[in-house]
């Protein structure tokens, strides 16, 4: 089954900075979260071998969700000094070594995830899709063919969420995961659900009543301190639920030549990391099986276009 690996951009940047220490290139420049991001991708790659890779970010334009709702990551901080310049050089470096990236005013990474997963589905049924995220949000797209890599100790050691691993965690299956955010709200993004209500109150609702909407349809059989809850906080529940929902039909393309892991260039790759000193992980290539698979794939490819000439 072909792998089509999709990197949440801001999610893992953001976790490397605050996991590793300081570190600056020759220029003087911060550049440890780019570092990071690197380390964990050539770890992912080598483990997963994908055929196609792609990195999402967020824009720094606000987006739809801030417009329905004006507190929406409003209580966030200023983005920490040292991370904000590192987006422009991981842009660049990830451009260098021609890896995909996708990104769109107005939409979150989630959202180009999301759209990203529903696209690979219907142009090949049978890819599995990989997202390396530290988003629970995105769980709430788990199922067959889609599973989470979620980084646990640092941003190298990784649990893999399929549909069994979510429910195990959380008590709600993925398909559910919208509606228990509906209920819980979210402090991480700034929006209230149901004043009262928290996770284990949500997942029994859930698991009695399956969906957000039947739980309203069947108030008068819910007990009447938490139905009270549930109906005073109805038109707040329903917002957290739209905020929660991941967006699958932003208006993006994917093209799968874009993503290609051929695409990648053992000596542009070595080129990048030692402009940005990155000496370990520049030694780090000649040992990983992905690097010798590609460098396979291109004698395969070159091979093949000498046969046809003939």
């Amino acid at each position: 089954m072909q792998q089509f690996l999709i990197i949440d951009g801001n999610a893992i940047v953001h976790r490397a900075f605050h996991a590793l220490p300081p570190l600056t290139d020759t220029h003087g420049r911060m550049v440890n979260a780019v570092y990071g991001f690197f380390s964990m991708l050539l770890k992912v790659m080598d483990e997963t071998y994908p055929e196609y890779v792609v990195v999402c970010f967020d824009r720094p334009k606000p987006t739809f969700r801030k417009t329905l709702f004006a507190g929406y990551q409003a209580h966030r901080p200023a983005m920490a000094d040292g991370l904000s310049e590192q987006f422009g050089i991981l842009h660049k470096a990830l451009e260098d070594n021609n890896i995909a990236i996708y990104e769109l005013d107005g939409y979150e990474a989630d959202d180009i995830i999301g759209t990203l997963a529903t696209q690979a589905k219907k142009i090949n049924e049978k890819i599995a899709v990989k997202i390396v995220t530290g988003d629970r949000d995105l769980l709430q797209l788990v199922n067959d063919n889609v599973h989470i890599l979620f980084p646990i100790l640092g941003i190298t050691k990784m649990v893999e969420y399929d549909e069994e691993k979510v429910i195990e965690k959380f008590g709600v299956k993925p398909s559910q995961f919208i509606d228990y955010k509906a209920l819980i709200g979210d402090n991480s993004d700034g929006y209230p659900g149901v004043g009262g209500i928290g996770p284990k109150t949500a997942v029994n609702l859930l698991q009695e009543f399956s969906s957000f909407d039947n739980i309203y349809h069947h108030l008068g059989e819910i007990s009447p301190r938490i139905a009270d809850k549930l109906a005073t906080d109805a038109e707040q529940a329903a917002l957290a639920r739209t905020l929660a929902t991941i967006i699958t039909d932003v208006p993006v393309t994917l093209h799968f030549e874009r993503c290609m892991f051929t695409n990648l260039d053992k000596n542009k790759m070595t080129q990048v990391f030692e402009s940005l000193s990155f000496d370990s992980l520049k030694k780090r290539l000649d040992s990983l099986k992905i690097i010798k698979r590609l460098e396979e794939k291109k004698k395969e490819a070159h091979t093949g276009s000498q046969m046809s000439l003939l």
